[in-house]
């Protein structure tokens, strides 16, 4: 659990509702108006990108949301929030395959939850185990020194489930068709790893790429569920980097999968954030960099086909259980998509966050 004093974001309070929900490219239009008029960086609404600011970058001005969203109208000082608020910030620590659950605290001390939980499982993520964890005391939990590695903040999961194509300016920049309704596949459970550990670029890739993304974490079980009761079954949300081999992904034989699944392709945390901490999951702002420079800004406003839709829509194919992991498309600006496209490669560094959910660094090595 972790007590913040923030600012709330002005876009939390905006009706996103609109008459042309139904018609997924027409709600996003709706949804890109709005976020145009509450963000400090030019956004066109055609294109549905950021436009560059004329004069020197100011680089202060960056949406990067560590701490809080610095998205507030024509560019002046957000609303003070003067409660304090509780956000439960859930990790596993320690060494891969060791791993302990814990809880970052309002100080940013991590505390060890092993004395309560055997670790952050589908089981741990349930209703009755986060309410729970909410009661405890941060203080009379141990202390756990020094600044151990934080792993990613489930295990034993059944399965990887990822959303593709899900931001219009993605899928143009890509060349693909606008979908209908959502794309999805699922990426090997052992492509999972820490915020923070290293990536690897396989053996024969030649097109490593980048993929910023928000994914919810399963409470409980969604077999046909309705779009209006889906976040219900959502535990809680974390960053994830859908790490992509374009050349094995696309011009190789076969399935996405297989560009999706190598070892280190699933960066997910570095903590969750429970459900109901955040107040709207399709305002969160997101970025991602490349050795410092900005690759990747965007908005969960933006999407295809909300948070919700997509886990309603996935449940009506395939059953989804306490701990599963749905991670849901990625904004404009990956590197297949620039002019060159441009690729990853031994030594670079990437990171990446989202508004209110934490950031990752990863670095890239060989396999």
């Amino acid at each position: 659990m972790r007590w913040t004093i923030g600012k709330t974001c002005q876009m939390a309070h905006l009706d996103w509702s609109s008459t042309a929900d139904s018609d997924p490219v027409q709600s996003i239009e709706t949804r890109r108006q709005l976020f145009a008029r509450f963000t400090d960086t030019p956004f066109d609404v055609n294109s549905g990108k950021m436009m560059p600011k004329s004069g020197p970058r100011n680089t202060e001005r960056q949406l990067n949301f560590p701490a809080h969203c610095s998205m507030t109208p024509n560019g002046g000082a957000g609303i003070p929030n003067t409660r304090e608020r509780h956000q439960m910030k859930l990790v596993r620590y320690g060494v891969k395959g060791q791993e302990r659950p814990g809880l970052i605290d309002k100080t940013g001390q991590l505390r060890d939850l092993s004395g309560h939980i055997r670790d952050l499982d589908g089981e741990a993520y349930s209703p009755a185990s986060l309410t729970m964890l909410a009661k405890l005391d941060p203080a009379s939990l141990p202390a756990v020194p020094g600044k151990p590695r934080l792993g990613p903040p489930v295990t034993g999961i059944s399965k990887f489930v990822a959303i593709g194509l899900n931001y219009v300016d993605h899928a143009k920049e890509t060349g693909a068709q606008i979908p209908t309704e959502p794309i999805f596949f699922l990426k090997a459970n052992t492509a999972l790893s820490g915020a923070h550990d290293a990536v690897e670029k396989p053996r024969g890739s030649t097109k490593l790429d980048w993929e910023v993304e928000i994914a919810a974490i399963i409470g409980t079980r969604a077999k046909y569920v309705s779009e209006a009761d889906a976040l219900k079954h959502v535990a809680g949300y974390c960053v994830c980097n859908d790490v992509s081999e374009r050349n094995f992904q696309i011009e190789r034989l076969g399935q996405w999968t297989k560009g999706k699944s190598h070892d280190t392709f699933g960066p997910l945390g570095p903590w969750l954030v429970t459900r109901d901490e955040i107040a709207d999951v399709q305002t969160l702002s997101m970025w991602l960099d490349v050795n410092g420079q900005r690759r990747q800004t965007g908005s969960t406003a933006t999407m295809i086909f909300t948070m919700a839709k997509c886990i309603a829509y996935v449940s009506q194919f395939l059953t989804l259980l306490p701990g599963d992991v749905i991670t849901t498309g990625t904004p404009p600006g990956v590197g297949t998509g620039m002019k060159p496209p441009q690729f990853l490669n031994v030594g670079d560094v990437i990171t990446l966050g989202i508004e209110g959910l934490g950031e990752q660094r990863q670095e890239i090595i060989a396999a």
